[in-house]
């Protein structure tokens, strides 16, 4: 018979974000049902997080590479955006590359950049991590809304 219990917490669990520093990065429709999606600045740069909570778990009872996905979407877009004067972005293209499974209860962290940048589109890239251990990179294309 299927095990329909959520898997156990991983070592992250008990971390506490905003204690750390982190901030919810609060959006409606469906970000917010998959979040929250927490945001930190350091320096110049926004680092983003979300831990792993068993509704993101799968069939193999690991983190839904679904999630990773609108997660890495969300942390990449929202660099893009900053790094362009706050104007509205819009996703175009995005590559992931699954490198290891989440567990529930696992801090994932995303650091972003933008790799170049032209008056229409935006390249960009992230690293998902947890701890230092790599879970998945991304890649992708946004476009700046109202530019031609």
């Amino acid at each position: 018979m299927p095990n329909h219990e959520p898997p156990a917490a991983g070592p992250s669990a008990s971390r506490d974000l905003a204690a750390d520093g982190w901030q919810p990065d609060d959006d409606e429709g469906f970000v917010a049902l998959v979040g929250p999606i927490w945001r930190r600045t350091s320096g110049e740069t926004d680092h983003y997080a979300i831990v792993a909570e068993p509704k993101h778990y799968n069939r193999g009872r690991v983190v839904h590479g679904g999630v990773l996905m609108t997660f890495a979407d969300r942390a990449i877009g929202r660099t893009c955006r900053y790094a362009n004067a706050h104007q509205p972005q819009a996703t175009i293209q995005l590559d992931v590359h699954f490198v290891d499974a989440v567990q529930v209860g696992e801090v994932v962290e995303a650091r972003c950049g933008v790799v170049r940048r032209t008056r229409a589109v935006m390249f960009a890239s992230a690293e998902l991590t947890v701890g230092t251990r790599v879970v998945a990179t991304a890649n992708g294309v946004w476009k700046t809304l109202g530019a031609s």
